[in-house]
């Protein structure tokens, strides 16, 4: 009998220390000063916790550095804002392939997403910040539809969309 309590607890704590391992604060994975603007088919939407995850097949991809916002504004006063330098993924298969990280879904379901705001097909362009490991990765900080639709993705990085 106390073997299978203590088999219970222990199970519990792992189960309960799962979620909070798998977080991450947005500036540990994602670089504000590097914006990514994509277009591109939506391929899936993952709508699960921690974040859910918009995925695309990728059209055109658009970088930039970004003006400073916040404490880092005041230090930079004459900071023009860059251009975006856009392209096609390359021709490896991968680098068309694009994950974007969202808020919550209790939080994007309170900003109006629903399971169905994207469906597979859906042509979507996102704009995020790119992961530092420069993976294919980002985190989105608003999604704009094909007619024109602009929804905020609930990101955990501190700029208005």
């Amino acid at each position: 009998m106390k073997i299978a309590a203590l088999t219970s607890i222990a199970a519990a704590a792992v189960a309960a220390s799962l979620p909070l391992a798998a977080h991450h604060s947005f500036s540990a994975e994602f670089d504000a000063s590097k914006e990514i603007k994509a277009t591109g088919a939506v391929t899936k939407l993952d709508w699960q916790n921690p974040h859910g995850w918009i995925h695309l097949t990728v059209t055109e991809i658009c970088e930039r550095t970004a003006t400073p916002r916040g404490p880092d504004a005041a230090r930079a006063p004459d900071a023009v804002e860059q251009e975006w330098a856009c392209r096609a993924p390359g021709s490896n298969e991968q680098e068309a392939d694009w994950a974007f990280e969202l808020g919550s879904p209790n939080g994007l379901m309170r900003q109006g997403w629903t399971r169905n705001s994207l469906k597979q097909g859906d042509v979507v362009t996102v704009l995020g910040s790119r992961a530092r490991d420069g993976s294919t990765n980002s985190n989105a900080r608003s999604v704009t539809t094909a007619d024109g639709k602009r929804l905020f993705a609930g990101s955990s990085q501190n700029a208005a969309p």
